[in-house]
């Protein structure tokens, strides 16, 4: 009781102490960002250097959706037990852990451990992060506190696929004539990593501070998906076991037909658009290339080469930072949720074989994918939040994420095998256009998907995504 009493008139803390919070844990996962795309601009250096496969690169992120799925059963329960200022700290290690694995040595297994490891810390860490935001901001600026935290994370893959420009020294340390380096940038990662623990050992810091001082917010409840209860069957028979289990793992999956079909959009925009990020710095590069002479061009052309296709691979997260917030803005206004996501569907169909085909500049087909990728987090995701019961809402998030990495992990390793079926490169900058198809059918299935979601959602089953405005 007066434990209670004291939390109780303890003062909240200020604004420059949430906001000073909000920086750490920002800058945290800015680390994290910036491992993950860290490899974007590497991958024709890997192949020519260290003898990868697009199948093996391929690898490098599949292998950190393996992980992210293992995550997204434990990462929340270990938040839970440990406390957000420790889990982000052992989270923000692994990922520390992670980039230095993967810049040790020029070898496949283990580069592949390195980003598995990436995998497992990266995403609970995000989780830790959104639980520290609403222990901090919750009932204030929360929203805009996530806009900043997003923000700062993805000006950090911004910074990332622009690192031959800014960098330029670590990826050529003999000057655009010599010979590129592969080590070098991914020890611009490993720095990064060690700004992750740093800043986590600050917000630790600042909690621990503050804890003593102030009157702090809960967290809120963390996305997990729990199977506890379903298999805790001590003392059952197996019959009972089994039916107690069927039955917990239909109820997980016991959602309305509408939410399946957003599940669906989700899945084909997002394996359209960040597998096709993991490759899309070598395809712009060999593009831009064949137009300056090709494999007969010199190294300067190279460089430059990769530094434009940076720049290009750069502009989707810089769009949907800008974007997305306007998105957002004009469907709270009007509704018409799932009509957008037609437009968007229209938008990505043909982006990917104007690439492949096209003889027209690359910034067309990648703004307009740009568009098509800020209309997801500003339509679909918050589409959830209307079709699903709030008490639902964290295991739905957290299911949708998960098919979401299934998605990154296939499509990851089917276009890396279709590069490498097709011996796309330099000598063949035509051979991309097998893996451009691949992801085009993905638009006319996330068309598909559309059209079915706004039938049922202007019928009598319908939950107003096409009615519901903002008030005001």
């Amino acid at each position: 009781m007066n434990a209670f009493m004291g939390e109780m008139t303890r003062p909240e803390p200020s604004r420059a102490y949430r906001w000073l919070v909000l920086l750490f844990i920002s800058l945290a996962q800015g680390g994290n960002y910036y491992i993950y795309d860290s490899i974007n601009p590497l991958e024709r250096i890997f192949i020519d250097k260290l003898g990868f496969s697009a199948t093996a690169f391929g690898w490098l992120n599949a292998s950190y959706s393996v992980a992210a799925v293992l995550t997204l059963l434990i990462g929340g329960i270990i938040i839970d037990r440990i406390g957000t200022k420790k889990a982000l700290t052992f989270f923000a290690v692994l990922c520390l852990a992670g980039a230095l694995l993967t810049a040790a040595r020029g070898n496949v297994p283990l580069m592949i451990a390195g980003r598995t490891v990436l995998g497992l810390g990266a995403e609970s860490m995000i989780v830790a992060v959104t639980v520290a935001l609403a222990k901090w901001f919750k009932g204030k600026e929360l929203s805009f506190a996530f806009g900043i935290n997003l923000t700062i994370a993805r000006l950090a893959s911004v910074a990332a696929d622009n690192s031959p420009t800014w960098a330029k020294g670590a990826f050529y340390p003999q000057g655009a004539a010599g010979e590129p380096n592969w080590q070098n940038p991914l020890f611009i990662a490993v720095a990064a990593g060690v700004l992750a623990v740093i800043c986590s050992l600050g917000y630790w810091i600042l909690e621990t501070r503050a804890e003593g001082r102030y009157a702090l917010g809960k967290g809120g409840s963390v996305d997990k998906i729990e199977f506890g209860q379903a298999f805790r069957v001590r003392g059952l028979s197996i019959k009972k076991a089994i039916a107690k289990i069927w039955h917990a793992l239909i109820e997980l999956f016991r959602f309305d037909k509408s939410y399946w079909l957003v599940v669906g959009l989700c899945f084909t925009f997002y394996s359209a658009i960040f597998p096709f990020r993991t490759f899309a710095i070598d395809l712009f590069t060999n593009k831009l290339l064949a137009a300056q002479g090709g494999t007969s061009a010199s190294e300067a052309v190279h460089l430059s080469a990769l530094q434009q296709a940076g720049t290009l691979n750069s502009l989707l997260p810089l769009s949907a930072m800008i974007a997305t917030p306007l998105f957002g803005l004009l469907v709270d206004k009007v509704g018409k949720r799932a009509l957008f996501m037609m437009f968007a569907s229209l938008l990505l169909m043909p982006v990917y074989l104007m690439m492949a085909y096209g003889h027209i500049s690359l910034y067309l087909p990648v703004i307009l994918m740009g568009i098509a990728f800020s209309l997801i987090p500003a339509v679909m995701w918050p589409s959830v939040a209307y079709i699903v019961d709030e008490s639902r809402l964290g295991t739905a998030y957290a299911l949708m994420t998960l098919i979401q990495q299934i998605g990154f992990f296939i499509m990851n390793l089917l276009i890396g095998k279709a590069n490498d079926f097709s011996h796309a490169g330099p000598d063949n900058p035509g051979g991309y256009a097998l893996g451009m198809w691949i992801f085009s059918i993905l638009g006319f299935i996330g068309l598909t998907f559309a059209i079915l979601l706004r039938k049922r959602e202007t019928g009598p089953a319908g939950h107003g995504l096409e009615t519901i405005k903002a008030r005001g």
